[in-house]
């Protein structure tokens, strides 16, 4: 459960442990943002965003190859993953949330982070298939 104003991420997994994801918002509200970190790709480096609640009950699907993270908007949020591959902490990469080579308008002007969040890496040095 997460309090307004927390943006977990960007987040995603290291070849050979990699994962898609399939999320939703169980109470509450997100702003949901994945991020292309596949080297090659003609969408590297952009992002795509959309909101989730538990009103309209959307899914997004995050396919392997892009970074995830979210802003909970509202007290009590509640959100589910459902991913392709166990967790593997050794694997977990982290981007940095505020990078400006990625240009996410995260929607909040003071976020509450974990340190892990705080401590992610630029899109210029970031590195998921290693």
């Amino acid at each position: 459960m997460s309090h307004a104003g927390v943006v977990r991420g960007l987040h995603i997994q290291a070849m050979p442990h990699t994962q898609a994801k399939l999320v939703r918002v169980v109470k509450g509200s997100v702003l949901d943002v994945c991020v292309d970190v596949r080297a090659g790709s003609p969408t590297y480096g952009r992002h795509f965003k959309v909101r989730l609640d538990d009103r309209e009950k959307r899914m997004l699907y995050v396919p392997e190859g892009f970074a995830h993270g979210f802003l909970t908007l509202e007290d009590g949020t509640i959100f589910q993953y459902k991913c392709t591959a166990f967790y593997d902490r050794p694997s977990e990469r982290t981007l940095l949330w505020n990078d400006p080579a990625l240009g996410i308008d995260w929607e909040v002007r003071d976020p509450v982070l974990s340190e892990k969040d705080r401590q992610g890496v630029p899109l210029s040095r970031f590195s998921w298939n290693t």
